[in-house]
């Protein structure tokens, strides 16, 4: 598990403030070099790649996050590393949780098996690619029922407590989610209309979550681990007016500002919804 630093292709800091100032942010193949020159350097000799597409996506249409896996996959191939992309939705939010705490305890439940069944099924089918390009398994069926057996028994929290160890963390927060930050109010947002929801505008929810310090609006912001939103409807979910669609966890009173950005961007319909596909496609081996 590595992030990026200064000894970490130094050259693609460079490379982004060029394109920065050339107006070559959306390109293609700038965009594949930069994500696939950090996992060659960094030593992966098999690459998973979770391409999203969608409102909550750099990608908004499925045939650019498309022209860009395959681009990295083709990279990956042609330095020798066994690549594959997956293709996934991102025009709602993954999970229930948005915010630092509420995701890392979401994913502790994940681990548990008791996670949101979108993420579940992400990680399922993310993990069933590594373990088939690690010649752990002959195909991904095999390699997901590994994956299952070791949420069942226990085995995949244990590697978590491992890896939060071997970062300096305390690791007994796996047992004692409690000890994660908590905020001083607990909001929930009622829904104005009965119906179904038919649209989760992702990158404005997120924005909804960094107006709280979830998320930086500047370099000098500081961010709040505590705060976020944990959605109780996603996209094809039937409410009741005055049911709640989401928690808003908060330490200030007020968020009116919160509010009304998430009002507009959760959308109500009258007609029954069809939730949408979470895996579009696959590119590779």
């Amino acid at each position: 598990m590595v992030g990026q630093t200064g000894n970490l292709t130094p050259a693609d800091k460079k490379l982004y403030g060029l394109r920065d100032v050339t107006a070559t942010v959306n390109s293609i193949p700038l965009i594949a070099s930069s994500i696939m020159s950090k996992k060659i350097a960094s030593g992966a000799d098999a690459i998973v790649l979770d391409v999203k597409t969608g409102s909550g996506a750099f990608m908004k249409k499925q045939d650019d996050s498309r022209e860009l896996a395959k681009a990295m996959v083709a990279i990956g191939e042609q330095v020798g590393r066994r690549t594959i992309a997956i293709i996934s939705d991102m025009n709602q939010p993954l999970g229930f949780a948005i915010g630092n705490a509420l995701e890392v305890k979401e994913a502790i439940d994940t681990l548990k098996g008791e996670g949101p069944e979108d993420l579940t099924e992400l990680c399922l089918t993310l993990g069933s690619q590594m373990v088939v390009l690690a010649n752990k398994a002959k195909n991904a069926a095999e390699a997901r029922s590994l994956l299952e057996e070791n949420i069942s028994n226990g085995r995949a929290l244990e590697q978590f407590k491992i890896f939060l160890e071997s970062q300096g963390g305390d690791s007994s927060v796996v047992d004692n989610p409690n000890m994660l930050p908590t905020t001083t109010h607990e909001i929930e947002l009622p829904a104005k209309f009965s119906g179904f929801i038919s649209e989760m505008v992702a990158d404005e929810v997120g924005t909804a979550a960094m107006m709280l310090g979830a998320g930086r609006a500047t370099k000098e912001s500081e961010i709040d681990l505590a705060v976020g939103i944990v959605l109780k409807k996603k996209i094809g979910d039937q409410v009741q007016k005055g049911e709640s669609l989401l928690t808003v966890y908060s330490n200030t009173e007020s968020i009116k500002d919160v509010e009304e950005k998430l009002y507009n961007n959760i959308i109500i319909s009258p007609e029954k919804v069809t939730q949408p596909t979470l895996i579009y496609d696959t590119i590779g081996e």
